[in-house]
């Protein structure tokens, strides 16, 4: 498995960095050399970060947290939105917007309203609408399904916020790590690698390369999804188990009464005869 996962990454170029011109001096320690002026990423960092998130990922969604993957960039786009829609967790995709995770009420507000619209739309698919106002409310409507539609199952903060470009996805990454939530990223050669808790170094560039990361994150969120389902009918048997006839203590105590005033009444006891 580790090898097929090694030529895999090989294989959709991920060990291929930015330019030696514009890289980050953080990032060093991933850094195996320089060839034709480009850095080469060291493959053995790049699974190690890896694993570290996959592992994280599994203990994660087996606790019962959700995961929000974002990736504004083009190359990564459709492929969050094919694997992420797959094993059902958040992902943004379009823009991230601006309080998404510390504004999350106004967020939420908005997602209501876009159910509203929805709902308008089922039933009389606005009809009873003049044009102008029908085209205004679809343009809202829109507007906010492009920008929301991927959290609108997201009903509290996620356990754990994957982003694809350390650069690009700066204002999610600072707004994470202002409520607590850790931070997994596909970073660049060009990326500062302390702005995430886990850093897989690699080309953000390549439509393979995130296609082999985010397949491999999202195959850790599956697992941990079983193991989450697993473990609650591992609860639900042994409660089922447990669940025997019992007798509150009150009931202990009408059955003692009960009991006690069925036993017969002892006789009286014979006065003593008076001495003569």
């Amino acid at each position: 498995m580790a090898n097929t996962l090694v030529q895999d990454l090989i294989e959709s170029g991920i060990h291929f960095g930015q330019r030696s011109s514009s890289w980050n001096p953080k990032m060093t320690p991933f850094i195996y050399g320089k060839r034709n002026g480009i850095h080469i990423i060291d493959i053995k960092e790049t699974v190690k970060g890896l694993l570290l998130a996959r592992k994280f990922l599994t203990k994660t969604v087996a606790g019962g947290k959700d995961v929000c993957f974002v990736g504004t960039k083009r190359q990564a786009k459709g492929v969050i939105e094919q694997r992420v829609g797959d094993v059902e967790m958040h992902y943004v995709t379009e823009r991230w917007l601006g309080g998404t995770l510390t504004n999350f009420g106004t967020i939420r507000s908005r997602l209501k309203r876009l159910e509203e619209l929805e709902a308008i739309e089922a039933d009389d698919n606005f009809e009873s609408y003049s044009k102008k106002m029908e085209s205004q409310l679809r343009r809202e409507m829109r507007k906010i399904k492009r920008n929301l539609d991927g959290i609108r199952k997201m009903h509290k903060m996620p356990g754990c916020l994957v982003a694809i470009d350390v650069n690009r996805e700066t204002t999610a990454l600072r707004e994470a790590r202002k409520l607590g939530i850790p931070t997994i990223c596909l970073i660049d050669t060009d990326g500062d690698p302390d702005m995430v808790d886990i850093a897989i170094p690699g080309n953000d560039d390549s439509m393979r390369s995130i296609d082999v990361i985010v397949r491999e994150l999202c195959k850790a969120i599956a697992d941990g999804k079983q193991s989450r389902v697993e473990s609650s009918k591992g609860r639900d048997e042994k409660g089922t188990s447990e669940a025997g006839p019992r007798r509150s203590s009150r009931a202990q105590f009408r059955s003692d009464d009960s009991s006690a005033s069925a036993e017969p009444a002892a006789a009286p006891a014979t006065p003593a005869p008076a001495e003569s």
